[in-house]
């Protein structure tokens, strides 16, 4: 009870199969005496994945501050140092400043979350706010926190191990657990993954939603994952 959780979801059609997963997320969490915010597709396209020089994030005060060499990571982190990213910005960091738990709900797309989720990561987990580089392994900000994964993917399961043609799904994992949130100081909670909810029957989709549902219920004594390499690759 007094728990706040950040579910950012990235799907365009809300009677998805990953509009169900956040339905429930929401309600159960709710349920269970927690504030659930969320932010949603409408409001990721706010963050589009390109990052141009005139990306109005950073300009709201009309300026670079080196428009001889633009560099976008060095851009954000001197328009966080100043106070110079956009309204919509702010708010989403503030979002996840305050959530003990973030989720990230999505289809996995060609390997990896879709581009509107991207550039809202792009964006929002700025240098200064994040991560800080001139502390020793990136000196991750967002301490104290946990993170979810949760995902659908267009291939069954089998097509998921270190045999088959896809791979271990850990790999696919590793530059978003690892690279992204472990980076950002985020503890990293085992992914929940619905193996291709269009190809199997109207009764495994409801075992996938009712198993969601089980699992929301004891999340919080969930341990993280180790996620150090060995976890991903060993």
């Amino acid at each position: 009870p007094g728990k706040k959780v950040l579910i950012v979801y990235a799907h365009q059609e809300p009677k998805s199969f990953n509009g169900s997963l956040l339905k429930i997320a929401v309600e159960e969490l709710t349920k269970q005496g927690c504030s659930v915010g969320r932010t949603i597709n409408n409001v990721l396209l706010n963050f589009p994945p390109a990052s141009p020089q005139n990306d109005s994030s950073l300009l709201p005060t009309g300026h670079l501050h080196n428009p001889e060499a633009f560099n976008y990571a060095v851009e954000t982190w001197e328009a966080y140092k100043r106070g110079g990213l956009s309204k919509d910005l702010v708010e989403e960091q503030k979002k996840v400043q305050e959530a003990d738990l973030l989720i990230f709900q999505f289809p996995l797309f060609w390997f990896s979350m879709p581009a509107i989720l991207k550039g809202w990561m792009d964006r929002v987990l700025v240098q200064g706010f994040a991560y800080d580089l001139t502390k020793a392994n990136g000196g991750g900000l967002l301490q104290d926190k946990l993170c979810l994964f949760s995902f659908t993917t267009g291939g069954n399961q089998e097509m998921y191990s270190n045999e088959a043609f896809c791979g271990d799904i850990r790999y696919v994992l590793w530059p978003m657990q690892h690279g992204i949130m472990h980076f950002c100081g985020v503890k990293v909670l085992e992914p929940h993954i619905c193996y291709a909810p269009e190809h199997v029957s109207e009764e495994k989709r409801k075992e996938m939603l009712t198993a969601w549902t089980q699992r929301l219920k004891t999340l919080w004594k969930e341990e993280p994952i180790d996620c150090s390499p060995d976890w991903y690759f060993k």
